[in-house]
């Protein structure tokens, strides 16, 4: 396939939509999932530094380069990026697969645990924002779910309530006005901290733009899915949260309280890492990942 650029590639077709992925290596499978603003590049220091021992698969999600762009005026529910990852696995021969997993890529994985648990044998989940279990599904505060949590949750609660009001509208804003270079300066400084979105690289901040309309279509879309406790603390295979030390305080208490409900749980935190820790930190998170699956295993 036309990679432009990306390198040598494979696609396989599911769900009506082609997914580029590169993979290396021999033995269980472990397959890496992107957050927004990202493609399967996130994932070039893991493929390397794991493939030693493990089947390591990285692609790229629905409408993540070098896949088809989104089109103007759809929708970029999470739910189908889940069903297309437990299609994938199956159309690879990869299940039950090792899940990995950054942002909103986290929360797929955590997704395709819930709703099709015989395609996942473990979780490593990079700070999912799992906001839905706080405010409720869609991009705005449901009132119930908002207020019951402030009385059980308030610093949590009120913590994702500043999030939304300083990182989530203004990006909407900035995007329903045309403004993607405005959106994007948001979004990245509230999810990475003013001080990491600043050093950024030249070829994150090209990934970025090269992603950003599905990350408009999710924003002025259908947002968060809906997420229950219950449903996380069903969750049986072992998972590992791994968060950065430089992430911001959203992020890290969207992990305090997965930690609190998935029922077979183990935390990192990574010196020096943001929310993009396993780029920050390339070596180790795959520390982290490989002593993991040695005790997964």
């Amino acid at each position: 396939m036309d990679t432009n650029g990306f390198g040598d590639l494979k696609a396989v077709c599911v769900n009506g939509t082609p997914l580029a992925y590169r993979e290396a290596g021999a033995g269980e499978p472990v397959v890496f999932v992107h957050g927004g603003i990202s493609d399967l590049r996130t994932w070039s220091g893991q493929v390397a530094g794991l493939s030693d021992g493990y089947r390591c698969i990285a692609y790229s999600r629905r409408f993540a380069r070098p896949n088809p762009d989104i089109e103007p005026g759809q929708d970029d529910q999470l739910i189908p990026h889940s069903d297309d990852l437990a299609a994938f696995l199956t159309a690879l021969g990869a299940a039950p697969a090792h899940l990995v997993g950054n942002s909103w890529g986290g929360f797929v994985c955590l997704y395709t645990a819930i709703r099709h648990p015989d395609v996942v044998r473990s979780l490593v989940l990079e700070e999912p924002p799992v906001v839905s279990l706080v405010i409720g599904p869609r991009n705005r505060p449901h009132p119930g779910t908002t207020l019951g949590n402030l009385v059980r949750h308030p610093a949590r609660t009120a913590t994702v309530l500043r999030f939304g009001a300083r990182t989530m509208a203004p990006v909407q804003k900035a995007f329903r006005r045309g403004d993607e270079d405005a959106a994007l300066r948001t979004f990245t400084r509230g999810v990475l901290g003013a001080g990491v979105a600043d050093r950024i690289t030249p070829a994150r901040r090209t990934q970025m733009r090269e992603n950003a309309s599905a990350l408009r279509a999710q924003m002025l879309g259908a947002g968060f899915p809906p997420l229950d406790p219950a449903q996380v603390r069903a969750v049986r295979v072992p998972a590992l949260l791994v968060s950065g030390e430089l992430s911001p305080k959203m992020m890290s208490a969207m992990t305090e309280y997965l930690a609190e409900l998935l029922p077979v749980v183990e935390r990192v935190r990574i010196p020096g890492g943001s929310h993009l820790m396993h780029e920050d930190r390339p070596d180790a998170v795959n520390a982290a990942i490989r002593e993991f699956l040695r005790r997964a295993a």
